[in-house]
């Protein structure tokens, strides 16, 4: 028979029981998903609800009712941030704004007033309308037809600006017009004032 000393018995049973304990954890996580786990911060999750969506401030000026800045979910759109602005005023020019238009972090929301009595019609020649009132053509939001009113840019370009913004997102800047073919250096140069992304 053999005879173990105390001190063999341990090196023995400390691996055996540290086999034992991986072997128990792993038969006490069956039916867990497998990978690893992270456990987000407590701060970001909402009681009832997932992790909280990502939040992007938008600049909301011209016709509404409370201009400002406004915090709103990732994913929002131009409606909902004439919502959080209190809807627009009797005199805004719903027509100028696109609605459905998709937000970015750090965008201005230009919601114009209507302009009366034909004050549109006697824009000086190759000036924007928008521009002529002051209110700068938000190229997040801007129909092919306003964009077409921009100092040269005609229908051409300005489907090609409806295009890039549908196929990459909202602008960012006034520089990501140089993504757009046919919009060079001298002309964003041109727009820098009469546009805001």
């Amino acid at each position: 028979m053999i005879t173990l000393t105390r001190a063999q018995l341990a090196m023995v049973a400390v691996p055996l029981l540290a086999l034992l304990a991986v072997a128990g954890s792993r038969l006490a996580g069956v039916g867990a998903s497998e990978g690893p786990t992270s456990i987000a911060p407590l701060a970001r999750i909402e009681p009832g609800a997932g992790a909280a969506a990502p939040r992007l401030f938008v600049h909301v000026v011209g016709a509404v009712r409370r201009p400002g800045l406004f915090r709103l979910k990732e994913g929002a759109r131009v409606a909902d941030a004439l919502t959080r602005a209190g809807g627009p005023t009797k005199r805004a020019d719903l027509s100028a704004v696109n609605l459905a238009a998709p937000l970015a972090d750090g965008q201005q929301v230009v919601v114009p007033r209507r302009v009366t009595g034909g004050a549109a019609g006697t824009a000086p020649a190759g000036t924007a309308a928008g521009a002529a009132s002051g209110v700068k053509v938000s190229l997040a939001s801007a129909t092919v037809e306003q964009l077409d009113e921009l100092p040269g840019i005609g229908p051409v370009t300005a489907q090609k600006i409806v295009d890039w913004r549908t196929a990459h997102g909202p602008f960012r800047s006034v520089e990501d017009l140089d993504d757009v073919p046919g919009i060079g250096p001298a002309r964003i140069e041109q727009l820098r004032d009469l546009v805001t992304p």
